[in-house]
């Protein structure tokens, strides 16, 4: 009876993320696009679409790597992207927090969003069922994703080393992280947070490479959180 529960609710996590391939797939192919134009080898596009498997951190890291920035810049650069994956953990673990070790290392491997909100929806829905049927559905959903992901992303680098140089993609990461961000606006602390991180990078345009960005990104989440507290007290 439990073997069947887990492997209908991992069918179910695999049948449910399936309409987010959609959007996801031909952002890993730009992504092994754009980092073939970054100057990535195959392999460093592999390895870091395999370690990694965020595609907003993947981006920023590229758009830090075109700017000049430090090996440590970039890397803090994409942590700030993805600060909300510690949210992300910490909202999962009533859920599945009593899972075995190894069971949650994997669950953490394919932290990202799809996994997260799918997940916490079913969970809220049905509270009683296993733990081991809660993992099954989290990982139905990010498994299949993150082998797609890193597919998808070796045929954009393989299609990206066939470019001619004359055309230029220098332009589409920017557009690329815009497109990712913009829907994510949906408060008035997240305007006020991107409208902060915007004239703060542009006044700081002139700092060491990749400096002026991660200040802007503190002031962001500064700005946010103090607007998010104040509207709280208001409230």
């Amino acid at each position: 009876m439990i073997a069947s529960t887990v492997k209908s609710a991992a069918l179910a996590g695999a049948r449910d993320g399936l309409p987010f391939w959609v959007v996801v797939g031909p952002l890993s192919v730009l992504f092994g696009v754009l980092a073939t134009e970054a100057g990535l080898t195959l392999t460093q596009t592999l390895a870091m679409t395999t370690l990694v498997i965020a595609g907003a951190s993947q981006f920023a890291a590229l758009q830090l790597m075109q700017d000049g920035a430090g090996f440590w810049l970039i890397l803090a650069g994409a942590l700030a992207v993805n600060l909300r994956m510690m949210m992300y953990s910490a909202a999962l673990i009533p859920w599945l927090g009593p899972a075995p070790l190894w069971q949650r290392a994997v669950a953490s491997f394919v932290m990202f969003d799809q996994p997260y909100a799918l997940g916490v929806l079913r969970y809220e829905a049905r509270p009683a069922e296993p733990v081991a049927a809660k993992i099954a559905y989290y990982l139905g959903v990010g498994l299949p994703m993150a082998v797609m992901w890193v597919a998808l992303s070796m045929v954009g680098a393989l299609v990206g080393a066939r470019i001619p140089e004359g055309f230029a993609l220098d332009f589409a990461l920017p557009i690329t992280f815009i497109a990712l961000v913009a829907p994510m606006l949906k408060t008035l602390a997240h305007v006020a947070a991107a409208a902060t991180s915007v004239v703060v990078a542009l006044a700081l345009r002139g700092m060491p490479a990749g400096t002026g960005l991660l200040i802007a990104a503190a002031a962001a989440m500064a700005v946010g959180a103090t607007v998010e507290t104040v509207r709280g007290r208001w409230a």
